[in-house]
């Protein structure tokens, strides 16, 4: 049975190590924050995701963390390198904490005599691993690759909040091999950890590091494509996102994921990912124009609803943002279109007010003076005179007629993702927009473009 090691403890880390230890299996974390480490030892989460506690205290047995990347390696047969790989200036992604943890394997390499494989998870673009990692494992271990030691890059397709059921359950795995030998022990370790046998794509190290950055682009410029046609039904008399997306999405080509319309993506992966690949493809003298307009599209959603907001609303309004966090069960801010949403309002004058279900501390650091976070819903929303429903969060959904305040003037909704269309849309005290539909009185427009005289 395989022993683990696991270098790097935040979300993705710290939660394969507990779904690999769930799995029956010895992990070694490693981290060079003490914090991180200690978390870990005493059975708790050193980061906050769904079902990380619960999982690392209930396999403390199998479980533990240090500061030393040898003794993790020399206790391991397999080791995952899931370290940052910021944006540097020119939008690619910077290998310096991964050449950091490489030459420490490298060393613990040196000391041991057995077969060890490694593994790079970090997001990198082509070449990285080859080119970028390869040569100081080798320089420091004083070993070459394929014969005292392995080499992979397998990333892993997680969604923040769900990471350990996403780690154990995927699609598919993706394999980038050095060799026949690396690739075969990585997919074998794969049949041993995953719940649901998915099945294995292996390839070169280049084509897994370009598949990676190709999934995320690919789902992101569904999203934006989904908010182009949101955008579009607004402005037809009648239009529905929803009663086209569910028919687009019956299209096995096509199918319905990310087909939502709403606002833009945000979080930590998928907006840097558009914008490396496009450095990338310009390096390699190739013209990513999709890419491109997809991260420039991301941009519009929060320009367009602000001037929406601005054109219906008293001067100075008070605006309630639900929904702070990049998406549902989540405490992430980064990239967050609600946060965007709420420092442009900030901006144009109006008072803003924050709820968010997880992200109240992240979201009150991202916000600090420009807008007032509060941790209870009902309070957000009697002092609201315009309410933005910025988030699919299923708490929500829940919310009713009755919980708007009844003020002099109809409290303004503006629904980003439909979620109360049905319960809202014809409330005496509320004026209701549901972003992606459209109202009858865009008849006009089309009635120009199509006269029935010449």
């Amino acid at each position: 049975m395989n022993r683990y090691s696991i270098v790097g403890l935040g979300k993705l880390g710290a939660s394969m190590a507990a779904a690999i230890a769930k799995r029956g299996f010895d992990v070694v974390g490693v981290d060079v924050n003490a914090a991180a480490t200690e978390a870990v030892n005493n059975g708790r989460a050193p980061v906050q995701e769904t079902a990380l506690e619960q999982t690392i205290a209930d396999n403390r047995d199998r479980l533990r963390a240090t500061l030393d990347h040898a003794e993790a390696v020399l206790n391991s047969d397999v080791t995952f390198v899931i370290v940052p790989t910021p944006s540097n200036h020119n939008g690619m992604f910077s290998l310096q904490y991964a050449k950091w943890a490489f030459q420490k394997i490298g060393g613990a390499l040196a000391r041991k005599a057995d077969y060890h494989l490694v593994v790079l998870t970090s997001t990198v673009l082509p070449g990285s691993t080859r080119f970028g990692l390869l040569p100081i494992l080798e320089e420091s271990s004083g070993k070459k690759c394929g014969t005292d030691f392995g080499l992979c890059y397998s990333p892993e397709f997680i969604a923040l909040g769900s990471v350990i059921h996403n780690f154990l359950n995927p699609d598919f795995t993706l394999v980038g091999e050095f060799d026949e030998r690396s690739g075969a022990t990585l997919e074998q370790c794969y049949a041993e950890i995953l719940e649901n046998g998915a099945p294995c794509k292996r390839m070169s190290l280049e084509n897994a590091e370009l598949t990676k950055v190709a999934v995320n682009t690919f789902v992101t410029t569904k999203i934006s494509y989904a908010n182009m046609l949101a955008e579009l039904c607004e402005s037809i008399p009648g239009g529905d996102i929803d009663v086209v997306s569910d028919a687009l999405g019956a299209d096995s080509r096509i199918g319905r994921k990310y087909l939502t319309g709403g606002l833009g993506y945000g979080g930590p992966c998928f907006p840097r990912d558009n914008i490396a690949l496009s450095a990338f493809a310009k390096f390699m003298g190739v013209h990513a124009s999709i890419a491109i307009a997809t991260d420039e599209m991301n941009r519009t959603p929060v320009e367009r609803l602000t001037r929406r907001i601005q054109s219906v609303s008293p001067v100075g309004a008070t605006v309630a943002i639900l929904g702070l966090a990049y998406k549902p069960d989540s405490h992430v801010v980064e990239r967050s279109q609600g946060i965007d949403l709420a420092l442009a309002l900030a901006e144009a004058g109006m008072r803003v007010i924050g709820y968010d279900p997880l992200a109240e501390d992240s979201g009150r650091e991202a916000l600090k003076d420009k807008a007032l976070v509060v941790d209870d819903l009902k309070s957000c929303l009697q002092q609201a005179e315009v309410v933005v429903v910025a988030s699919p969060d299923t708490i929500f959904e829940s919310l009713g007629p009755e919980d708007f305040p009844r003020h002099h003037e109809p409290v303004i909704v503006f629904d980003c993702w439909r979620l109360l269309r049905h319960k809202l849309a014809n409330a005496g005290h509320l004026r209701y927009f549901s972003i992606g539909v459209g109202s009858k009185d865009r008849a006009e427009a089309l009635r120009k473009l199509w006269p029935t005289k010449n």
